[in-house]
């Protein structure tokens, strides 16, 4: 399964694909996509049409995006938002069911702690992709993204309980 991580950022929105097969992962691809300061919009379209090319190009078959979390300036937490449904939307213009996963979601996952810091998830997915050549940071947390989605696509679901206690 090609599975693509994405780490949303309006400036720089790390992305990074793998392929997962049962328990083995291989590294495909990654890299950050890059907009300048300006508008919204220009910048919103120009992230849209990057992603879109990675999707044609390595052809995904399930979609990861990191969670936004809130910080204390609104307005970036607002941007973020913004460049976070790019990051939904282009999958999802592809049919692809994506999984959404919390930033220490993400890191308890893959580092084991779920307040790792950059260094120890760029190590951690460099153990996880032998040979990776890590293009930024943003792309290392994407790989990380793909990474925790290809665990929990392989999971064994929760069995369900139906109706009350016996």
């Amino acid at each position: 399964m090609r599975v693509i991580g994405i780490d949303p950022g309006l400036r720089n929105l790390g992305w990074g694909v793998i392929e997962a097969d049962g328990v083995r992962l291989r590294h495909v691809a990654n890299g950050t996509l890059h907009t300048s300061a300006g508008d919204l919009a220009p910048r919103l379209l120009s992230l849209h049409q990057q992603l879109t090319g990675i999707f044609q190009q390595y052809a995904p078959e399930t979609a990861a995006v990191e969670q936004t979390f809130v910080n204390k300036d609104a307005v970036a937490t607002l941007k973020l938002g913004q460049a976070r449904a790019i990051a939904v939307l282009v999958p999802a213009q592809f049919g692809l069911e994506i999984g959404e996963y919390a930033p220490n979601k993400v890191k308890k996952t893959v580092v084991g702690v779920g307040h790792a810091d950059k260094n120890q998830i760029n190590h951690m997915v460099k153990m996880q992709l032998p040979g990776v050549q890590i293009e930024s940071p943003d792309a290392a947390d994407a790989l990380a993204i793909a990474i925790c989605h290809a665990y929990y696509m392989r999971a064994p679901a929760a069995p369900k309980v139906v109706g009350g206690a016996a």
